[in-house]
């Protein structure tokens, strides 16, 4: 497998080196609840179904908080899941094993992901966000290449205490999905979760391009909704869905997904342009 093309601030794998750079490293305890319940939900399939029930943590951050959870959260629906940790700064990880357990382990490691057998699912959050635009496709490449069949990477950004949480799901072929989950009263416009985009999107956000397009969208079907505040956000967001399916918009799942404060939709509909 070739090294992802990666901009000058991005370290390449040499002589066993991790790919990539040490993050910020920020986190904090259930910040990735939302998405979580998502691989929980629609997605468990991928993990009931995998012969190998390996999962990565990919940069969990200066805390190994959210692996953890993200290990609990899986063994409710797959009891023999395996979650590796991974991070590249050794200071993270050292902090880390003394939480280690049968399921649950930490390493030393980047996108390369360092792990013997091919992942079910991989979990990347707010760490593209800190690289460069020009780098993602070659960084999820390099990561899907490493996915099982049937396996997931999910490269997503949050807010600090996950109230606007965004995240683009991949297969080993292609990106399949954006997903947008909010917490209700956290917004007055759905648009506003445009400054937590992933970085393959974030500076996509301008007249022309297809995300724009959606974010403004998502904001008329939002306010023509207005009605149906009286019986609570969530029926209200409902609306906008609804709204959006009608008018084209390739909206997935339904009123189940909806009434949680999230909305998936085709890649395809907000890919940026070339």
């Amino acid at each position: 497998m070739n090294a992802p093309q990666l901009s000058g601030r991005t370290s390449p794998a040499r002589r066993g080196r991790p790919v990539g750079n040490v993050t910020r490293g920020t986190t904090n305890p259930n910040r990735m609840r939302r998405v979580d319940r998502w691989l929980t939900g629609p997605q468990a399939w991928r993990l009931r179904s995998a012969a190998d029930p390996l999962v990565v943590d990919l940069g969990y951050g200066a805390t190994p908080a959210t692996a953890v959870e993200l290990y609990e959260r899986l063994a409710a629906i797959r009891p023999d899941v395996r979650v590796c940790g991974i991070e590249i700064d050794p200071a993270r990880v050292r902090a880390a094993l003394p939480l280690q357990r049968p399921g649950l382990a930490f390493q030393v490691g980047g996108f390369e992901l360092p792990v013997p057998g091919r992942p079910v699912l991989v979990r990347a959050f707010n760490v593209l966000r800190q690289y460069e635009e020009a780098d993602v496709q070659g960084i999820w490449r390099m990561v899907q290449d490493r996915l099982s069949p049937g396996g997931l990477f999910v490269d997503g950004t949050c807010d600090e205490i996950g109230r606007r949480v965004t995240w683009v799901a991949l297969d080993r072929d292609r990106p399949l999905s954006l997903s947008i989950s909010v917490r209700f009263g956290s917004f007055e416009l759905p648009s506003e979760v445009a400054e937590r985009l992933p970085k393959a999107l974030i500076h996509r956000n301008i007249p022309g391009e297809p995300v724009h397009a959606f974010m403004q969208a998502m904001d008329r079907a939002w306010l023509e909704s207005a009605p149906l505040a009286s019986f609570g956000n969530r029926q209200r967001w409902v609306g906008m869905c609804r709204s959006l399916r009608a008018a084209g918009w390739p909206v997935q799942d339904g009123p189940a997904r909806w009434r949680l404060g999230e909305l998936t939709v085709d890649w395809e509909a907000v890919a940026p342009q070339v």
